[in-house]
């Protein structure tokens, strides 16, 4: 397969879960139907399809990786909902589609991102119910990725930052935080379903580290280079914003030069496991896809 089959595959497995998260009585709801507008607004699913990779990669029930799944799509969901907010990154456009905030108002689209974040825990809470530790791991691992030590740490750092020069070490912890953390949820989630050895996963856990580097660098990249219908988002918002990012405090050469770098350790991580036994074909696809995407 090639990368677009295997997105292609990984969305198929998602999409119908997406699609139920809420109960049909209440999809008349307004913030029901914000929440769903963005949820279901398409973009990449690169989030499910590393988590759907890995679970196939460890051998993992993919029925019981994929409430994981569906509840990492929804809070990565919710939180570009708020970051596309007036008061955040103020942006028009997301995924190729007017955004949230745009179509239903911000009150709206605010309650449609805390309607997501708070469903997608009642998902793995029910998850949890059962006893099994392995879940209860696993749920506990999305919250805390998605938490003030991951995701919304990074975000707190970056509003923090707007108008400042940063330092390379702070710009590494605010995108390991920002983008790393929810990629690192997606690919470590199977290591705990299937109890994992120590070797392996500290191997998927350096590539999840590697690859959300290489994917926030790239974004940088894209920021300035690419075409924004192709992109599905606006361009040039980092310059706008006066942020600091890979490409404004690094230069291009040397923010390309560094995301070669993080591409490399993802293939040495996934070489690493080949020679456990694992088949890492379909993930070094993906791995090449993320390095040069043009969206």
């Amino acid at each position: 397969m090639d990368a677009k089959e295997l997105i292609t595959l990984a969305g198929e497995w998602i999409e119908p879960s997406l699609k139920k998260v809420f109960p049909e009585e209440l999809s008349d709801d307004i913030t029901v139907k914000a929440s769903m507008y963005s949820l279901l607004a398409g973009g990449k699913r690169i989030r499910p399809c590393l988590m759907y990779l890995f679970g196939s990669l460890l051998g993992c029930d993919l029925n019981e990786v994929l409430p994981y799944a569906t509840s990492l799509e929804m809070i990565h969901t919710y939180s570009l909902i708020h970051d596309d907010l007036p008061c955040m990154d103020d942006d028009d456009l997301r995924r190729g589609k007017p955004t949230c905030h745009k179509v239903y108002g911000e009150g709206i689209a605010l309650l449609a991102g805390d309607n997501l974040l708070n469903r997608a825990y009642e998902i793995l809470f029910k998850e949890c119910m059962s006893g099994d530790l392995a879940k209860i791991r696993a749920a506990s691992y999305i919250a805390s990725k998605a938490g003030i030590e991951g995701m919304i740490g990074g975000q707190s750092i970056d509003l923090d930052s707007e108008d400042k020069t940063i330092d390379t070490d702070l710009l590494y912890e605010l995108q390991d935080k920002k983008t790393g953390a929810l990629l690192s949820a997606a690919c470590m989630i199977p290591c705990f379903l299937k109890e994992a050895s120590a070797e392996v996963a500290s191997q998927v856990m350096e590539y999840a580290m590697h690859i959300g580097l290489l994917f926030q660098i790239k974004d940088d990249i894209l920021d300035v280079e690419a075409d924004p219908s192709l992109l599905g988002k606006s361009t040039g918002k980092d310059e706008r914003d006066h942020k600091s990012t890979f490409v404004t405090l690094l230069g291009m050469e040397e923010a390309q030069s560094r995301m070669n770098g993080e591409y490399q350790g993802c293939l040495d991580n996934l070489a690493a496991l080949e020679s456990l036994g694992y088949d890492i074909k379909d993930l070094k696809i993906i791995t090449e896809f993320l390095a040069e995407r043009k969206y």
